[in-house]
């Protein structure tokens, strides 16, 4: 698996190189400034980039706006960002975009070095990874809108373990219920959303970024 971080610390950059490394990643770049992601993005086209939001010169967002740009130019390209900082807008626009995988974590929240080779794995591989206070935070001014208002109390908190790339099994473990009770919750989910059965589109995607970027999912083709 071939990857490209862009971090401005050298410590952690130097850090997560060795990590990949050590589980059989081959790092092709890794950058320190935010003019420098999209180039090294497009140049190794990697298999997965590990981003930071803040990065030189103005440590602002300056990450993030290249992840969403290199997805215009790589469409698909699959992007785990790595951050202290959840950045609403930005991050709404990257999650948005249904190509792809796409993870967002929360480094002081990362305790164990498995956790995070296996999310680099898992939106490689085109899958989802949501810290969860990232999912409260992007959440905290959607409730009540469209849509998801109709969702009951726990038919949100399972979406938003989905949201988490939660299996059904480990929703059911982390609910205490049974597997069959999820999977009744997930399917009025997808009524309440519009998300009729199509052999074109996963509606277990699309509704957690109906949840996520607080979408009229009526422009979902059904």
């Amino acid at each position: 698996m071939r990857v490209v971080i862009a971090e401005d610390l050298a410590l952690l950059r130097d850090g997560l190189t060795r990590i990949l490394e050590a589980f059989d990643c081959q790092v092709v770049a890794a950058v320190d400034n935010g003019p420098s992601v999209l180039p090294a993005l497009t140049a190794h086209r990697p298999d997965v980039a590990v981003i930071d939001v803040r990065l030189p010169p103005t440590f602002t967002d300056e990450g993030l706006q290249a992840a969403v740009r290199a997805r215009v130019e790589l469409p698909g390209l699959p992007v785990l960002v790595l951050s202290q900082h959840v950045e609403q807008l930005y991050a709404r626009e990257l999650l948005a975009d249904r190509r792809g995988g796409v993870g967002y974590l929360l480094k002081d929240r990362v305790s164990h070095v498995d956790q995070f080779v296996d999310a680099v794995r898992r939106v490689a591989a085109g899958g989802t990874v949501m810290d969860p206070e990232v999912v409260a935070q992007l959440l905290a001014r959607r409730d009540g809108a469209g849509p998801l208002a109709e969702l009951t109390a726990r038919e949100r908190e399972v979406l938003g373990l989905m949201a988490e790339g939660r299996s059904n099994a480990a929703v059911a473990a982390r609910l205490f219920v049974t597997e069959k009770a999820v999977d009744k919750h997930i399917n009025s989910i997808f009524s309440k959303l519009r998300m009729p059965p199509s052999g074109d589109d996963n509606r277990r995607v699309l509704a957690v970024l109906a949840y996520l970027d607080g979408a009229d999912t009526r422009r979902f083709p059904s």
